[in-house]
């Protein structure tokens, strides 16, 4: 008698950030028939943008993975929809507008407008930063009072954004952002077994940690 098979598990992807070999490299990590969750902020910072967006929406397409919105896309969308040029949100300081260019990343608009803000899982839910108390809606930008607010409401939340030295539980909260932009991991999370799976990500200064990493993860409240 053949055993039933059993159901596939989800896997929730940190905040790859333009390091599309690491990406590759986790993703041949996780058991083929497994679903992916990527957390946002696939885009910027890193040095391949375009291969890590190619791959991602291969995985898409494919019907493998989901690519949430993080800010970055967010404010890439805003960009290029409405301005401005300068400005931190602005196309002139976006790593992703000069690595692809105007018709590239114009190319990308609708795709980058398609993306869900939140995957619900059952008994957890994946967005990139968390939700606002004030409404439980999905903020690609909130940290601090998410984690002081949330009451449990959607199960586990498993949110990137903010880089903290290894996969980390905040009571009901689990981050999965360790900083693979900035010389830590890349991380993929199983809400359904508490699993963690890693591939390095960029190598900065000799193996030590970028100082960026160092300061966000200290922000971040223990459980």
């Amino acid at each position: 008698m053949t055993p039933p098979s059993q159901s596939p598990r989800h896997w929730v992807i940190g905040d790859v950030h333009g390091c599309s070999r690491s990406l590759r490299d986790l993703v041949a990590l996780l058991p083929p028939r497994d679903r992916l969750v990527l957390c946002g902020d696939v885009i910027n910072r890193g040095p391949r943008i375009l291969e890590a967006m190619e791959l991602a929406w291969e995985l898409v397409t494919s019907g493998r993975a989901v690519w949430l919105s993080g800010n970055h896309e967010a404010d890439l969308v805003a960009a290029l929809r409405w301005g401005p040029w300068q400005g931190p949100s602005g196309l002139a300081g976006c790593d992703t507008y000069r690595q692809l260019g105007q018709h590239l990343c114009r190319r990308w608009l609708p795709r980058l407008e398609s993306l869900p803000l939140v995957h619900w899982g059952d008994g957890w839910a994946a967005t990139h930063a968390g939700f606002d108390p004030l409404s439980w809606q999905p903020h690609l930008r909130i940290r601090l009072p998410f984690w002081q607010a949330y009451d449990g409401r959607f199960g586990t939340v498993i949110v990137g954004h903010t880089p903290v030295p290894e996969v980390q539980r905040l009571h009901s909260i689990v981050m999965v952002d360790t900083g693979a932009c900035y010389g830590g991991m890349l991380s993929a999370y199983c809400p359904e077994t508490g699993e963690v799976r890693q591939v390095q990500g960029l190598q900065h200064h000799g193996g030590v940690t970028h100082p960026r990493l160092k300061s966000l993860a200290v922000s971040a409240p223990k459980a």
